[in-house]
């Protein structure tokens, strides 16, 4: 399944919550590209970005997922990302809540997107 149709902006989303997803959209890839290989939770900080911009996801999951991978993307942080051990931990503390609250709506397809993308990540930071 492709999922460039899922990245189209979603509907709905007020001022706010809009500049956050435009701002997840944009730098994402980027941070995750840097970091993700490393990541114990990297496949489900993946998944999460492609269950949140998947047109089908509900308007509130969406809100949601976008909401832990803006905590994730952002600069300003709780444990700051450079800390050895400790960095992500809350990001992956936030990701891993989010992700248990919106379970049912993470397919398979996600899981196996995830995958494809972290396989490519790791292969170009070799």
């Amino acid at each position: 399944m492709t999922f460039g149709p899922a990245l189209a902006l979603g509907r709905g989303f007020d001022e706010h919550g809009s500049r956050n997803e435009e701002r997840v959209r944009r730098d994402f890839w980027r941070k995750a590209a840097r970091v993700a290989a490393r990541l114990p939770f990297a496949e489900d900080l993946l998944a999460a970005y492609y269950c949140a911009f998947d047109q089908s996801t509900p308007f509130q999951v969406k809100a949601a997922l976008v909401g832990a991978l803006a905590y994730f993307v952002l600069p300003f942080d709780f444990v700051p990302d450079m800390l050895p051990f400790l960095g992500f931990a809350d990001d992956a503390a936030v990701l891993l809540t989010t992700l248990r609250m919106v379970s049912g709506n993470l397919r398979p397809e996600h899981r196996a997107a995830a995958r494809e993308a972290l396989e490519r990540i790791r292969a170009t930071s070799r």
